[in-house]
């Protein structure tokens, strides 16, 4: 039975929302049901997220053909593929080989042209070319706030295989901040107290994230499902790491650091649609460029995207 953890409340009740909370934890559920193992099976990409060995959280995707997510079992994810070298999942993963341990991981998988989404957390332990989870959680979300777009798998025969490279540094360079303040996506991974890593989707018009210096963002927390699983995590932990996907180009930028939420209404009331703030102190960033395979079309923005001003 899908119960909540005492920083999920700590934030439902903190913004008068635990009444609705208690009607959305039926959306919370502990296996795959048919037309979820459907929609998975039909996807090129899934972000996930969790702790390395030093507690810094990172948030990245891996993809594949449509089948490379399969439910063998409503218990069990499969997922068949793994991170290339430098991909910060490396690290996350590398406690889950074999039968030498399991590594909790928060998943959310996305399907822009339709705007669909899920949410699987659980524990990954590698098997052979990719990973088996164990889940514990299943959680259905709605569309607010996520971008249309159309994708395409980039043809190595008939077009220039793009060179991969990694880079790393401990804060935003001037090409990086641009990129941040023009996105309309983002994904963020959390971590509580007790390990288990959830992963989750923020989305808004070009702006919505506000780069207050190289190593701090901003962004406004919108109305949703009144969960709070990412805000309720950074009550209890707040260690927490993000992925902006190079729509276009097939980048990833991930950035790694600490999370809190600011309750000032004063300064909520500053941004359109904000009901709290969120801010990002980043400790280290990588950029990976080819990080993957997936062109996606220019996107039509969701119709309830607050304005930015």
């Amino acid at each position: 039975m899908a119960t909540y953890h005492s920083g999920e409340i700590a934030v439902q009740n903190r913004a008068g929302l635990g009444e609705q909370a208690g009607f959305s934890l039926g959306g919370i559920g502990e296996t795959v049901p048919e037309v979820a193992a459907a929609f998975l099976a039909e996807q090129p990409m899934i972000v996930v997220g969790g702790a390395d060995a030093s507690g810094r959280v990172w948030a990245s995707q891996l993809t594949g053909p449509p089948g490379f997510l399969r439910t063998p079992t409503p218990r069990v994810l499969t997922v068949g593929a793994l991170p290339a070298p430098g991909d910060p999942l490396e690290d996350v993963l590398a406690g889950a080989a074999g039968h030498h341990g399991s590594v909790p991981v928060g998943m959310i998988a996305i399907e822009p042209a339709t705007r669909r989404r899920m949410r699987i957390n659980g524990r990954a332990v590698v098997e052979r070319d990719g990973l088996r989870v164990d889940i514990d959680q299943v959680i259905a979300n709605c569309p607010k706030y996520l971008q249309k777009r159309d994708h395409r798998v980039l043809e190595h025969d008939a077009e220039a295989a793009p060179v991969r490279t990694v880079t790393d540094g401990t804060a935003l360079d001037a090409a990086q901040r641009r990129a941040v303040r023009e996105a309309d996506t983002f994904f963020v991974a959390t971590v509580s107290d007790r390990g288990d890593a959830d992963a989750s989707h923020r989305g808004g018009n070009p702006g919505f994230v506000q780069v207050l210096s190289p190593t701090l963002l901003r962004w406004p927390d919108y109305v949703g499902n009144a969960m709070f699983l990412t805000l309720g995590n950074l009550v209890l932990n707040p260690a927490a790491g993000i992925v902006l996907p190079g729509w276009e180009t097939g980048s990833a930028l991930h950035l790694t650091g600490t999370a809190r939420t600011l309750w000032d209404p004063a300064e909520a009331a500053r941004i359109p649609g904000a009901r709290r703030l969120v801010e990002f102190s980043i400790e280290a960033v990588r950029e990976i460029s080819a990080a993957s395979p997936l062109r996606w079309s220019a996107p039509a923005y969701s119709r309830f995207n607050p304005p930015v001003r």
